[in-house]
C-alpha cells in the first residue's frame, strides 16, 4: 500500500477510535443519546454464558456500559450446537416473549445489537472456555483499562444506533471491525452489508460479495480461490474485493419474516422452532440467512453452499422455507473506507498480532505491554500478568493473566495464559493455559503454538514438536489411550493430567513435553497413564467458568497495586500515580491489597499509600471499611509521629547516678530566625532527604527572651510552672510525667524534658519519691517566654525545649557537647510528637549565624557550622536587617499537614521548592561568606518566592500591604517561620535606618501593632 495512503488511513482511523470513544462515553453520561435497546450475546453453552454475564455484570458494577440497555446472553438451546443462524432464531423468540404481547411486528422501533460469540475457539484454545468474545485486545483504554473484543465492539458500535431508525446489527465475535459510524447510513429495505477493501490474498480466506453494479450483493462467494474470485468479477483493478466483515444489518420487515418461519399467529411455535433451531440442521447465519439475499443466487446453488454442521435432508427443507421467506429481500451493499479488519484466528496469528505486527497498531495506541509491571521496550508481550524482576522471558512471548514468579524461564515464542509459575523453565513455542475444574481441580493444556487442534492422527498431525503418532511411539502408547471412539482429532485427545493444584499441573505439562521429546522416564510415562486425564474440548466445556472472571480480576487488582506503588516509590504526583487505576478509580478490593502492601512497606513508601488513598477518597467522597479519608490522613502522620517516636525513645539513656548538683539553674536562650532551607528539617523530609538549614541567634529588645528556671525541692514531688501562661501544677507519679503526648497539655514539655534526659523512664511503673529520693531532691521546673507573641514564627517552643534540656543538665552537674546537647532535644521533640523539626532548638542553642545540616535517617545526626564573618560584613548585617510585627498570629491548624502532605502527595511545586531551598541555603552561607549582602538579598528575596510555592499560606493579604508599605526602603523580605503572621524579616537598603522604617509603617498602620522591633544578631 502507498505509504503517503497508509499514513492518511491510520490517522482517519485513529481519528474515528477517538470519536467512538466519545460516542462511548455520551452512551454513558447522557440520558438523550441514542443507545441499544438490547445487546444480545450468543454463547455455546450454559456456562459460556454465566463467564459473559459475569464479564458484563462487572463492567455495569463499575458503570461501564450504559444502563438503559438490555444485556442479555443467550446459550445454544440445551446445549446443543445449533449454528449461528439457529442462534439468531433463538434471538429472535427472546425478544417476542420478552415482549408479554402479541404484536404486528415485535422489531419495530427496537435497534438490536447481537454478537455471535458461541465458538469453541478451536483454533486458540485458551480462549474455549473464556469465550474469543472476551479475548484481550493489547490495548490500554483510555480510562486505564484493559481493553477486550467485547469493550472494543461497545466502543466502535456506541455511534451506530443514531444511524438507523430500528432493526438488528449482527457481529461475528472474532472480527475487529474498524471504520467511522458516520459512513453507515441505513435507509434501505431488507438488509445491508457492511463490507470493505480488502486485496484478494486475503479475500480468498473469508467471504466476499459480488457487487451487482448498482450496489447490491449480487453473489455471496465463501472461501474462493483467487482465480475464482477474479473469473467471477469480484477482483477490481486494484487487486481489492468487497469483504464479508460479518457486520450486517436487517430491518424490521425481514427480522419478522424470520419470525414467521418459528412462530404460528405470531406467537412462537415450539415444534417450528426446533425444527430450525437443533444439531443437525445446525443453521448458519451466514451460509443460510445471507446467501438468499444474493439477488443472483439460485436455489439450486443454495442447497449446494457448504453447511455450519453437514448436508442432510432436515438442512434441506429448513433452507427450502428461508429461501421462500427471504429471497424476496435484497442486501445493499454498505462499502465503509478506510477501515481495518482484523481477525482474531489462530494461535500462531495471535502471537504474531501481539509480538510482532503490533507495530502496524500502533496509530490505535496499541501496545506490547497492557496492565502490567514491566516497562513497554520489553521483547515479549504481555497483558494483565505480573512478571517477577528474577522471572526471564523470551523474545517473541506472550504472557495473558498470569504470575511470573521468581526462577521462572519462558523460552521464546512462547504464549503462557491463566497460570502462576515459579522456578519452572518453559521451552520454546509452547503454549500453556491453565483452567480450573470442578471440585478444586485444575489442569494446564499444553500444546505447541503451531499445533492444529483440527487436526487428526490419521493426518499425522503435529503435536508439540513431533506427531501424534510420534507421541504415541515414543511412549509406547495406543489409540485407545487418547481417544474415546473414532473422533482421532488433537481436540478429543486425553492428554491432560487432572490434579489437585496448580502447581501439580503445572509439573505434569512439563512431563508432557518430555513425553513428546522422548525423554520421559518409565515411571513418569506410567504415573501419566494411570493419571484421570482430560482433553482441549472436555477441559474447555467442564471447567469452572465461575473461577475464570474473579482470578482475572484479582491478578488485575494485584498488578494495578504494584504498578501504583512503583509510581510512589518513584516520587510521582499522587494524581499522577492514581491515574493507574483509571476512570474507575480505586475500588474495595484494591483498597484492601494496598492496605497490606502498606503494612508490608518500608516507611517511605507505607505513608505515601497512606497518604495518596486519603487523598482519593477525599476527592470521591468514599468509605472502605468503614475508613474516610481523614483516618487515612491521620494514619500517614501517626505513622511518622509513631516511627520518629519510636527512634527518639530508643536513644533515651536512663541514668540511675545522677544527683542534683547545684540548688537552682537559670537558663536565658535567643530565638532564632531563619534565612535559608526552612521545611527541608521537617520530617520525614529530612529522614528521606537530609536537611538543609541557615539560621541565626538573636536577642529581642535587649534580651534573651527564652527563660528556664529548675530549682531542688525539700519535698519529693516535681512542680511544673509557665510563667509566661499562668499555669501551676505538682505531679506526685510517674505516670503522670509519662503522659507527655497531649499537645493541649500545659506541661507536656516539661514532662518530656525530664524523660529525655534519663530522669525518668519512658515507659514502666515505677515510683517517683523513690527516684526523686536517689536524686536527692523533688524538682522545680519553670520555662517562660518573656515579651515574644504566641505565633512569633523564632521558634521559640523549640528553643524552650533546649533550655529546659540544658538547665536540667547544668542542675545534675552534668558537661555535655553541643552535639549531645542537638540529639537529647530532637529525642525530646520526638517523643512529644511535635512532628516539628530541629533548626529551632539549633538555632537558639548555639549562638551566631549557621549552617546547619544533617543525613537522610531516621536517626539525625546534625552537624553545625558556625559562620565567621568578616566585621564589617557583620557590622553591616547589623545594621540592615529588621525585624517587623505583623500584630497577628497565623491560625492553622493544619499546617504542618498540607506543607509535609504536599511532599509526601509528590506535589511537583513542593518537591521542587524544598529542593530548591536546601541549594538556596548553601547559596547564602557562600554569599555570606564572600561579603555579598546585595547577592544574599537577592537569594532571601527568591527563598520567599519559594516559600510561597510551598505553602500559600505563608502570606496574606496583610503581610503583602506590610512590605509594599516600605518596598523603597528595603533589598529583601522574608518571613519567619512558616509565615503567615508573627514577625517578618527585611533586609534594609543601604543608608536607611531602622527608624525610618518605624516611622514609615507607623504612618500606614498607626496602632494596630504593626512595629519594629529591636533585635540583635548573636555571635
Amino acid at each position: 500500500m502507498n505509504t503517503k495512503y497508509r499514513k492518511m488511513k491510520n490517522l482517519f482511523l485513529r481519528q474515528s477510535y477517538l470519536d467512538s470513544w466519545d460516542d462511548y462515553i455520551r452512551s454513558l453520561r447522557k440520558s438523550n443519546f441514542i443507545k441499544w435497546d438490547y445487546i444480545i450475546l450468543t454463547a455455546s453453552n450454559e456456562e459460556q454464558a454465566e463467564v459473559y454475564r459475569q464479564q458484563i455484570n462487572a463492567r455495569l458494577e463499575n458503570h461501564l456500559l450504559p444502563d438503559t440497555t438490555r444485556y442479555v446472553v443467550l446459550p445454544d438451546p440445551d446445549g446443543k450446537r445449533v449454528g449461528s443462524g439457529g442462534a439468531t432464531f433463538n434471538v429472535l423468540r427472546y425478544i417476542a416473549q420478552v415482549d408479554g404481547e402479541v404484536r404486528e411486528n415485535y422489531f419495530a422501533g427496537k435497534r438490536i445489537l447481537v454478537i455471535h460469540s458461541g465458538g469453541d475457539s478451536k483454533r486458540v484454545p485458551q480462549y474455549s472456555a473464556c469465550g474469543k468474545l472476551f479475548s484481550p485486545v493489547p490495548r490500554e483504554l483510555p480510562n486505564g483499562r484493559p481493553s477486550t473484543l467485547f469493550d472494543e465492539f461497545i466502543i466502535g458500535m456506541s455511534g451506530i444506533p443514531s444511524r438507523f431508525k430500528e432493526g438488528m446489527l449482527v457481529l461475528s465475535g472474532d472480527v475487529l471491525l474498524l471504520f467511522n459510524p458516520l459512513q453507515i447510513d441505513f435507509q434501505y429495505n431488507g438488509a445491508a452489508a457492511i463490507s470493505i477493501k480488502e486485496p484478494v490474498e486475503t479475500g480468498k480466506n473469508h467471504g466476499v460479495f459480488l457487487n451487482d453494479g448498482t450496489d447490491y450483493v449480487g453473489r455471496f462467494l465463501h472461501k474462493q480461490s483467487e482465480e475464482q474470485l477474479k473469473h467471477m468479477g469480484a477482483v477490481n483493478d486494484h487487486g481489492y474485493v468487497d469483504l464479508d466483515t460479518g457486520a450486517v444489518i436487517m430491518d424490521s420487515q425481514m427480522l419478522q419474516a424470520l419470525f414467521r418461519l418459528i412462530s404460528t399467529d405470531n406467537k412462537v411455535d415450539d415444534t417450528k422452532f426446533h425444527k430450525f433451531v437443533n444439531e443437525k440442521s445446525r443453521i448458519s447465519f451466514y451460509g443460510d440467512f445471507l446467501f438468499p439475499l444474493a439477488k443472483e443466487s439460485t436455489l439450486e446453488e443454495y442447497y449446494k453452499e457448504a453447511p455450519e454442521g453437514s448436508f442432510c435432508e432436515e438442512l434441506t427443507d429448513c433452507r427450502t422455507k428461508i429461501w421462500e421467506n427471504l429471497h424476496n429481500f435484497s442486501m445493499k451493499l454498505l462499502c465503509v473506507s478506510p477501515a481495518e479488519f482484523i481477525h482474531f484466528g489462530t494461535t500462531r496469528e495471535l502471537l504474531n498480532l501481539v509480538t510482532s505486527t503490533i507495530d502496524d497498531y500502533e496509530f490505535l495506541d496499541w501496545k506490547r505491554q497492557v496492565v502490567t509491571n514491566v516497562c513497554d521496550n520489553r521483547e515479549f508481550a504481555s497483558h494483565n500478568s505480573f512478571i517477577s524482576d528474577l522471572a526471564k522471558v523470551g523474545e517473541g512471548s506472550y504472557i495473558e493473566d498470569s504470575y511470573l514468579l521468581d526462577g521462572t524461564v519462558i523460552g521464546e515464542h512462547c504464549i503462557i495464559s491463566n497460570v502462576s509459575i515459579k522456578n519452572m523453565q518453559i521451552p520454546s513455542s509452547v503454549v500453556m493455559h491453565g483452567l480450573l475444574m470442578p471440585q478444586g481441580k485444575c489442569v494446564v493444556r499444553t500444546y505447541a503454538v503451531e499445533d492444529n487442534p483440527k487436526g487428526m492422527l490419521s493426518a499425522d498431525t503435529v503435536f508439540l514438536k513431533t506427531t501424534l503418532s510420534g507421541f504415541m511411539e515414543k511412549n509406547h502408547l495406543c489409540q485407545e489411550d487418547l481417544w474415546v471412539g473414532d473422533d482421532t482429532y488433537l481436540w478429543f485427545a486425553k492428554l491432560y493430567p487432572l490434579c489437585n493444584t496448580m502447581s501439580d499441573a503445572l509439573k505434569h505439562a512439563g512431563i508432557l513435553i518430555k513425553m513428546a521429546e522422548g525423554t520421559a522416564s518409565a515411571e513418569e510415562i506410567n504415573n501419566w497413564k494411570n493419571s484421570d486425564r482430560t482433553s482441549l474440548y472436555s477441559s474447555f466445556n467442564e471447567a469452572d467458568v465461575q473461577a475464570i472472571v474473579p482470578w482475572k480480576r484479582e491478578l488485575e487488582n494485584q498488578i494495578l497495586v504494584k504498578k501504583f506503588i512503583t509510581r510512589v516509590e518513584k516520587g510521582d504526583y499522587y494524581q499522577d500515580a492514581l491515574q493507574v487505576f483509571g476512570d474507575a478509580g480505586i475500588n474495595a478490593d484494591q483498597y484492601h491489597l494496598l492496605m497490606e502492601a502498606a503494612k508490608n512497606s518500608e516507611f517511605s513508601t507505607r505513608i505515601r499509600i497512606y497518604y495518596d488513598l486519603s487523598r482519593f477518597m477525599k476527592r470521591e467522597h468514599c468509605v472502605f471499611e468503614g475508613n474516610s479519608y481523614d483516618k487515612l490522613e491521620s494514619l500517614c502522620f501517626q505513622t511518622i509521629q509513631d516511627v520518629i517516636y519510636e527512634n527518639g525513645a530508643s536513644m533515651i539513656k536512663k541514668d540511675n547516678s545522677f544527683k542534683i548538683a547545684l540548688d537552682e539553674v537559670n537558663v536565658a536562650l535567643p530565638v532564632r530566625v531563619n534565612w535559608g532551607g526552612g521545611w527541608t528539617d521537617t520530617p520525614p523530609h529530612c529522614n528521606e532527604k537530609g536537611g538543609v538549614v541557615l539560621n541565626a541567634a538573636i536577642k529581642l529588645k535587649g534580651i534573651l527572651p527564652v527563660q528556664v528556671c529548675v530549682r531542688r525541692l525539700d519535698e519529693l514531688h516535681v512542680e511544673f510552672e509557665s510563667e509566661d501562661i499562668g499555669v501551676f501544677g505538682t505531679v506526685e507519679t510517674v505516670q503522670e510525667i509519662q503522659n507527655c503526648h497531649d499537645p493541649f497539655d500545659s506541661f507536656a514539655l516539661h514532662k518530656a524534658a525530664l524523660i529525655a534526659c534519663g530522669i525518668i523512664p519512658i515507659e514502666g511503673d515505677y515510683e517517683l519519691k523513690e527516684i526523686l529520693k536517689n536524686l536527692g531532691g523533688g524538682i522545680y521546673l519553670s520555662t517562660q517566654v518573656k515579651g515574644v507573641p504566641k505565633g512569633s514564627g523564632l521558634g521559640t517552643s523549640s528553643i524552650l525545649s533546649g533550655a529546659c534540656v540544658k538547665g536540667i543538665f547544668d542542675f545534675l552537674g552534668q558537661d555535655i557537647s553541643d552535639g549531645e546537647l542537638y540529639e537529647i532535644v530532637l529525642c525530646m521533640e520526638q517523643i512529644m510528637s511535635t512532628g516539628g523539626g530541629w533548626q529551632d532548638q539549633v538555632g537558639g542553642i548555639t549562638p551566631g549565624i549557621k549552617y546547619i545540616t544533617s543525613e537522610p535517617g531516621i536517626s539525625q545526626e546534625i552537624n553545625v557550622n558556625t559562620m565567621k564573618l568578616k566585621p564589617e560584613v557583620l557590622q553591616e548585617l547589623q545594621d540592615r536587617f529588621a525585624l517587623i510585627y505583623t500584630g497577628q498570629r497565623r491560625l492553622a491548624r493544619n499546617l504542618l499537614r498540607d506543607v509535609v502532605g504536599g511532599y509526601l502527595g509528590g506535589r511537583p511545586e513542593s518537591v521542587e521548592a524544598l529542593h530548591k531551598m536546601s541549594r538556596m541555603a548553601a547559596l547564602m552561607k557562600f554569599e555570606l561568606e564572600r561579603g555579598d549582602i546585595e547577592e544574599f538579598c537577592r537569594l532571601l528575596n527568591e527563598h520567599w518566592e519559594l516559600s510561597k510555592k510551598l505553602d500559600s499560606g505563608s502570606t496574606n493579604t496583610c503581610i503583602d500591604q506590610i512590605f509594599m508599605a516600605c518596598e523603597d526602603l528595603i533589598d529583601a523580605r522574608f518571613i519567619s517561620g512558616a509565615g503567615g503572621g508573627g514577625f517578618l524579616q527585611v533586609i534594609l537598603k543601604k543608608g536607611i535606618k531602622r527608624d525610618q522604617l518605624r516611622q514609615r509603617l507607623y504612618g500606614v498602620f498607626q496602632d494596630s501593632g504593626v512595629d519594629v522591633w529591636d533585635c540583635e544578631i548573636l555571635v
